[in-house]
């Protein structure tokens, strides 16, 4: 079957009904079968010749409770999405009418909410009543994603490998479950620069004529993954403990010609791939030994 939005069913089914299921990448399977027409017959006829032939491009099926456990951060990287807007619209509500916050640098810590209780009288009444309605929303989604968060501590804390992985820079109570489970089985990554492009980190070779340039990383990615190795790598290099370290090197060293953005996901492509090697050889991190001249 073609990994569409909904085969998790499909797959349970299956694999009760004893069958061994195969994911196809329906992008790449279809380059492989080469057809201009498109019915379901031709596509399930094609896919049938892939995997007679050997040669279907397969995705990797998660273990059924690894797929469950999943859904905790995922639901929770949707409630922070949900969170950030509401304070963007909450935000631009009060900036409109040139009530800017001063000297405040939290607008929705306990000063800047005290600030906001004074200024909703300065504020039309049907923008005050919305503000209102959106701060009791914001209210309920912290208290839902601290509920979620006390379940990923119960669940995913015991786990050996979140251990491992929380002595990677930047990976801490919640980016080392979220790498741990979208990785998986890390030995389905035979080397890892796998890993680092499955995360969405590696620029891609455009070489002709014997020019090469990099392009930019790849779409289709593990997003979730990517988010995660990206995030890790802006938090480790604003701190002073790893400045003088691998990562805060590689980012001072890239930085100015590059760009933040690039220097940072050079650094996220280098806590991907060590997050590889610590869950492969079950080691706590190490940096790298810095290059003899």
């Amino acid at each position: 079957l073609e990994a569409t939005g909904h085969w998790y069913w499909m797959v349970d089914e299956m694999e009760s009904a004893g069958h061994r299921p195969h994911l196809a990448n329906p992008t790449e399977a279809k380059k492989r079968m080469g057809k201009t027409n498109k019915t379901d017959a031709l596509d399930a006829k094609g896919l049938a010749i892939l995997l007679h032939n050997g040669t279907l491009p397969e995705s990797w099926i998660p273990p059924g409770d690894l797929r469950d456990q999943r859904e905790l951060l995922r639901t929770r990287m949707a409630l922070r999405d949900l969170r950030s807007s509401l304070k963007h619209r909450i935000h631009a509500a009060i900036d409109r009418y040139g009530l800017h916050a001063t000297g405040i640098s939290d607008l929705f810590g306990v000063r800047g909410r005290v600030y906001i209780d004074r200024v909703l009288d300065q504020l039309p009444s049907h923008t005050a009543s919305m503000i209102q309605m959106q701060l009791a929303s914001l209210d309920q989604l912290e208290a839902q994603m601290e509920a979620i968060e006390e379940r990923i501590s119960a669940v995913l804390k015991p786990s050996p490998a979140v251990r491992l992985l929380r002595t990677v820079p930047g990976l801490g109570e919640i980016l080392a479950p979220l790498v741990w489970l979208e990785i998986g089985d890390v030995s389905r990554f035979p080397h890892a620069e796998n890993l680092a492009s499955y995360a969405g980190l590696v620029p891609r070779i455009i070489a002709s004529g014997g020019r090469i340039r990099h392009g930019g990383t790849c779409r289709n990615v593990n997003h979730y993954l990517k988010w995660g190795f990206v995030e890790a790598a802006t938090c480790a290099v604003r701190l002073k403990a790893y400045r003088d370290s691998h990562i805060g090197r590689l980012y001072q060293r890239l930085q100015p010609a590059k760009g933040h953005g690039r220097a940072i996901v050079a650094v996220a492509r280098h806590l991907a791939e060590a997050s590889f090697w610590v869950l492969r050889k079950q080691q706590p991190y190490k940096p790298p030994a810095p290059k003899q001249v």
